[in-house]
């Protein structure tokens, strides 16, 4: 452990102010890595996580799943990244409304993602 990090976040959504606290640890020393590069990488790694989990965990609701039994979980969320990547490599804006769209034609859709052989 060599820096301790104190971030302080107050955001406005529909006229109400929120203050929030977070803190974390690093084992990168001051000389390594000033406050600005320790909330470049705290934001960057905050980035990776919106861009998937985020819509696995709201869109997909993942962590909703009641699947639980033996490689049954980690087979869904390989699924869920295969569909997410294969929507967004052909620049689909909103992954929830291709969702939508897909949702009957799941064959169709394991197909694409070469999941599934017809």
């Amino acid at each position: 452990m060599k820096q301790f990090l104190r971030l302080e976040r107050i955001t406005t959504i529909k006229g109400e102010t929120k203050s929030t606290v977070s803190y974390a640890i690093t084992s990168l020393r001051p000389e390594d890595a000033s406050a600005k590069q320790l909330l470049q990488l705290w934001r960057d790694r905050w980035a990776i996580e919106n861009r998937l989990f985020w819509v696995k965990d709201a869109v997909m609701r993942e962590d909703h799943s009641r699947i639980r039994s033996g490689h049954a979980a980690r087979v869904m969320s390989v699924i869920r990244n295969a569909i997410v990547n294969y929507f967004r490599t052909y620049d689909n804006p909103c992954i929830a409304a291709e969702l939508r769209a897909n949702v009957l034609q799941l064959d169709a859709l394991l197909t694409k993602l070469g999941i599934l052989k017809l």
